[in-house]
């Protein structure tokens, strides 16, 4: 019996674990790019970026703890099912209630690091990471300044830089100008030739700004306007950056408490929202048991399906609990269910399911048949995909016509019969794989609408369809890493069954039996970039108009007509530099509202002119704009040499027509190659920052090419795994995915602060893992 449990164990806890660092990778994915970005800009040491993944984990592990119980005895006693192991063991006296005990070690003994994690951990990981974070703002500011590209978090301020040099410990500014928006339909301006910039105490910014000048004008008599200059001056500014939302959670200083003061809080008459969160933090680690009695007997009974109907029943049941308990959650916080019901019930709910079916596992039943029988499904739907069945209607196999008219058409001799099979395998691994990604993704994506679903009232259509369109982009992005996990499969399991060294026997060398696999990546990373091209821009905006509508946001248009900074058009004829400042646009009339025109000598940057306007529209007829209400001053030093108000007016020299001031904010994955192109261009002209869309632009080729880049560097570690099977294959996929993602991140975020070209920054991890990748290959024993 000890046998037997040392066995059962360590098959399920090697799943648990592999089941866990997945769940746990995927989370962590849309931070790191983020979280990377804080090391190049050399605003976060290496020690704060482990500092704030350390302060990440325990929040994540608070879900992913239980979901890795659940997906380690599901796949686990699946696998032992479909290989009759169970079988041979209940053979042998084992009951069921003797599995229950073996695999509730597992459950115990994650209950009690559930606790741990989510009572003493979690807590003190949330008040960390807020105050890192918080620490962290001041000093990110004076690196994420960036040439001509207007600042806005700055506490009342806007600041636009001309160009920005790099100093030990500092940053140096060329060509400054400040905006104080205290009084927004006034600011008063701060310009300055240079400007030495270093990281003072309590989120300040120290300035020590040269060869400039201070202009103040009055909110209620624009006669009254101060002028001055200066050689040197001090400036400190308050950075007041905004909270960023990827890095901690809105609720952060809600879980930042501990549990004596939550159960402090939870007493007073507003203490709901408290008494909530102290339910939370032990309802999900006691989910680890519940989910251990509903996965146990649904384990033993899946022996048809095997390990997909392990997978697939993880999915659904992480789906029902996750959506159970978070509906729960979200009628406790509105008053409908008291907190202990409204937290508590989906565990309740999952514990008398498992009650049943374990009583229905021992003396049989109906349900259990049910779920056994949706992997021996899946199973058939995907061989009925990828294999000729022989004697059936509609045996003619797509692959093997194509492959024959290849042959005739070219007169080539690929692909052959064998170069058949092997791309058949890897292309049924590749679909189960992908597939299996986005139905983990749309679960997770579910979680994440939950609590505005059921705030704003979203009809499920609604979210239907968000989700839908949300395929193409999920997609796109776990494309490259089916590649890598499908050729792990399929090599490992030829390894494992001898078939590679039949192949070898016969003479064939090992680069021509992936030869089929690398041209089907090929053909995939190529249809992955046609996709992203002419499809995924279309059905991405559809996706966020949608999240918008599940969100509660405004009904919103792609153009950004409102915003209140804006450069002028660069010229290389001496003209004079401009910037636009106004509290309103009209983009269908081409009106606008309080419109100021800040004009700079182009040498020395101090300013010149200044236009204001209570209004001004755009007259066709004469191919202007037209300034009503207002008026105009220029200044010689310290003085103003001129004023003159107007109630109508024109300046024949500010040619920049309505169409420059409908900018459009799109999103990189919004547009296609070529707009994204054209888009840069025009934002360049702006003021607006285009660095992260030059890497974007640059991606977008390099992205697709990475899956045949995985598929050449999963080859040599499929073939070393030997007849380690799936299980070591998708382990080695984990690892080589996040170092990949590591890899991509430091270098995207490098492009991001122009620590790196765009083109460096976008190809290099595609340079990088492929060298390894053919380094590898080329070593392995053909």
């Amino acid at each position: 019996m000890r046998l037997f449990t040392r066995y059962i164990l360590r098959e399920v806890v090697s799943h648990a674990l592999l089941g866990g660092a997945l769940f746990t990778f995927v989370l962590f994915m849309k931070d790191l790019g983020t979280i990377l970005e804080l090391v190049v800009r050399n605003s976060a040491s290496f020690w704060d970026v482990v500092r704030i993944f350390a302060y990440m984990l325990p929040n994540a592990l608070t879900v992913t703890i239980p979901m890795a119980v659940l997906v380690g005895i599901l796949l686990g006693l699946s696998r032992l099912a479909a290989d009759s192991e169970i079988t041979a063991m209940r053979a042998c006296g084992m009951g069921a209630w003797q599995f229950v005990r073996i695999v509730s070690l597992i459950s115990i003994a994650a209950l009690g690091l559930g606790i741990v994690n989510s009572v003493y951990l979690a807590p003190r990981s949330a008040a960390g990471l807020l105050s890192l974070q918080d620490s962290l703002k001041s000093s990110q500011a004076s690196f994420e300044v960036q040439p001509r590209v207007f600042y806005e978090d700055l506490k009342n301020y806007v600041l636009y830089v001309q160009n920005v040099k790099p100093a030990a410990g500092a940053a140096v500014w060329q060509h400054v100008f400040l905006a104080d928006l205290t009084e927004p339909a006034t600011p008063h301006i701060t310009t300055a030739d240079q400007a030495l910039v270093v990281n003072g105490d309590n989120q300040t910014l120290q300035m020590h700004l040269m060869d400039g000048g201070q202009h103040q004008i009055s909110s209620t008599d624009p006669n009254q306007y101060e002028v001055s200059t200066f050689s040197t001056m001090n400036l400190p500014i308050q950075t007041g950056a905004q909270d960023d939302t990827h890095v901690s959670r809105s609720d952060t200083p809600l879980h930042a408490l501990t549990l004596p003061e939550l159960w402090q809080k939870a007493k007073l008459p507003n203490g709901r929202p408290y008494s909530i969160e102290l339910n939370t933090r032990f309802s999900y680690p006691f989910a680890c048991l519940v989910l251990m009695l509903v996965g146990v007997p649904l384990g033993l009974s899946s022996k048809r399906g095997g390990k997909s109907t392990g997978f697939v029943i993880t999915i659904l049941l992480v789906l029902v609990y996750y959506v159970l308990s978070l509906v729960g959650i979200a009628f406790a916080k509105s008053g409908k269910l008291p907190p202990f019901v409204g937290v508590w019930g989906a565990n309740i709910l999952f514990a008398i399911a498992g009650a049943l079916l374990l009583q229905q596992l021992s003396r049989g039943g109906i349900a259990l048949n049910i779920f056994a029988s949706i992997g021996q499904t899946l199973s058939t739907q995907f061989a009925r995909l990828f294999r000729k069945e022989d004697g059936t209607q509609g045996s003619s196999h797509p692959p093997t016509d194509l492959a024959t008219f290849m042959r005739r058409t070219f007169h080539i001799r690929f692909p052959l019969l064998l170069d058949d099979y092997v791309m058949r395998e890897y292309s049924m691994n590749f679909v189960l794989v992908l597939s299996s990604l986005i139905m983990l993704f749309i679960v997770f994506t579910f979680f994440e609408l939950i609590g505005d679903m059921i705030r704003n009232r979203t009809p499920l259509v609604t979210v239907g369809d968000y989700l839908l369109n949300l395929i193409p982009f999920i997609l796109s992005q776990v494309t490259p890493l089916c590649s890598l996990v499908a050729v792990l499969i399929t090599f490992g399991a030829f390894s494992k069954s001898s078939e590679l060294t039949a192949m070898k026997s016969s003479g064939i060398s090992i680069y021509r039996v992936v030869a089929p696999v690398l041209v089907l990546a090929a053909v995939i990373a190529v249809s992955l970039f046609t996709f992203d091209e002419f499809y995924l821009p279309a059905a991405n905006r559809r996706q966020e108009a949608i999240r918008s509508v599940i969100k509660g946001k405004p009904a919103q248009t792609f153009l950004r007509p409102d915003r209140k900074w804006i450069s002028g058009q660069n010229t290389n004829n001496g003209e004079p530099t401009r910037i636009f400042y106004y509290q309103f646009f009209d983009a269908d009339k081409n009106v606008f509202a309080n419109l100021t025109v800040f004009e700079f000598s182009p040498g020395s940057f101090n300013l010149t002119r200044r236009i204001f306007a209570g209004s001004a529209h755009w007259d066709d007829r004469v191919d202007r704009w037209v300034f009503e209400n207002g008026w105009q001053r220029t200044f010689s030093g310290e003085t103003t040499a001129t004023f003159q108000p107007f109630t109508l007016s024109t300046f024949p020299e500010i040619r920049e027509n309505p169409s420059y001031f409908k900018k459009e904010d799109l999103q990189s994955q919004e547009m296609s190659y070529t707009e994204l192109s054209r888009y840069i261009d025009d934002l360049k002209q702006s003021g607006f920052d285009t660095k992260r869309l030059s890497v974007q632009l640059d991606r977008k080729i390099a992205y697709p090419l990475i899956t045949l880049i995985m598929a050449i560097l999963a080859v040599p570690f499929a073939l070393s795994m030997g007849k380690r099977g799936g299980l070591a294959g998708i382990a080695t996929a984990i690892g080589l995915a996040i170092s990949y993602w590591v890899v991509d991140g430091v270098f995207v975020a490098m492009g991001n602060v122009n620590t790196l070209p765009a083109v460096l920054a976008a190809w290099s991890p595609d340079l990088l893992f492929a060298m390894a990748g053919t380094y590898l290959l080329l070593r392995t024993q053909t």
